[in-house]
């Protein structure tokens, strides 16, 4: 068995580096996806919009800066390996002094701050910062750390809605459309519609969070909602919102939905829109001390 050379400043390392990166390289799925937009978009304006996107993100990664002032709010989506020596304390207190040191070292200004005073410790965290959501694969023998920074002009465009099972998935799919349409530029679009369906109150919209870190187009493994991804993609498309909201045929790059059963009497419904800076970073660590950078 490897020597196990896992630890807390490790995991501070990875962290910070999972930050920087994220800020500053954006993965190929997106790139890729926002050239397509650019090819299929119809409007003038849209396809200037879209070229100059696409030159921030190269001078952003030739020039080694960040693609977005808005450095987001630090979001990790943490799967634990069940072959993984874990210490879940040690790994949420790294994960934060990691986001901590991105923040103040590079640095970047930071956008968290106490809900009511509005002070900004300019750290990047504080109470309930960073977020971090757990998962687990019994198959692995590594941590897998998701970093998403979460800008707020698509945040602010979040919406959750409580159906009854009678309203049907024609209510569903008009409350996404709309929902969309009520954000205009906003969420600086084209990005990626993000659609939580089922769970609870609260669990819906982290399936909404957790569908904007998909690659760009992937569908569903179900049929039935990979159907109703590319359905809602078109009527998204079809609205003529466009590139910044100023119209266009491109208003997203895709529809991402993830689901959970639900109770017999409800059905949550919730939309997370990522702005067209789809950004997110990912490493592997093993307990002997590799890590593998990605995506």
């Amino acid at each position: 068995m490897a020597k196990i050379i896992f630890n807390n400043h490790l995991v501070e390392d990875v962290a910070e580096e999972l930050y920087i990166r994220a800020l500053k390289i954006l993965p190929p799925d997106v790139k890729a996806a926002l050239e397509r937009a650019r090819q299929r978009e119809t409007s003038e304006l849209g396809r200037t919009i879209l070229e100059t996107i696409l030159k921030n993100i190269e001078v952003s990664e030739t020039q080694s800066m960040i693609i977005c002032q808005d450095t987001g709010l630090p979001v990790f989506i943490v799967t634990v390996g069940g072959r993984f020596p874990v210490d879940g304390a040690m790994i949420k207190k790294s994960l934060a002094q990691g986001a901590k040191r991105a923040t103040m070292e590079y640095p970047f200004r930071g956008s968290s701050l106490h809900p009511i005073t509005r002070e900004n410790p300019q750290t990047s965290i504080g109470e309930g910062l960073p977020v971090i959501y757990w998962d687990f694969d019994g198959d692995a023998d590594y941590l897998d750390i998701l970093m998403i920074p979460k800008g707020s002009g698509s945040e602010n465009m979040s919406a959750m809605k409580m159906f009854t099972p009678a309203e049907g998935l024609s209510a569903v799919k008009k409350f996404v459309v709309d929902t969309v349409a009520a954000s205009g530029g906003n969420p600086c679009p084209p990005g990626i519609i993000g659609v939580g369906m089922g769970g609870s109150a609260d669990w819906v919209g982290v399936l909404a969070k957790k569908a904007i870190t998909r690659p760009v187009g992937s569908r569903n493994p179900d049929p039935m909602f990979a159907q109703l991804e590319n359905e809602l993609e078109e009527a998204v498309n079809a609205l003529g919102s466009g590139p910044m909201g100023l119209g266009g045929a491109i208003t997203t790059l895709a529809v991402h939905i993830e689901w959970a059963y639900t109770h017999i009497t409800q059905n949550p419904v919730a939309v997370n829109t990522q702005c067209w800076a789809a950004r997110r970073a990912r490493a592997k660590i093993w307990a002997n001390g590799k890590v593998e950078y990605g995506f």
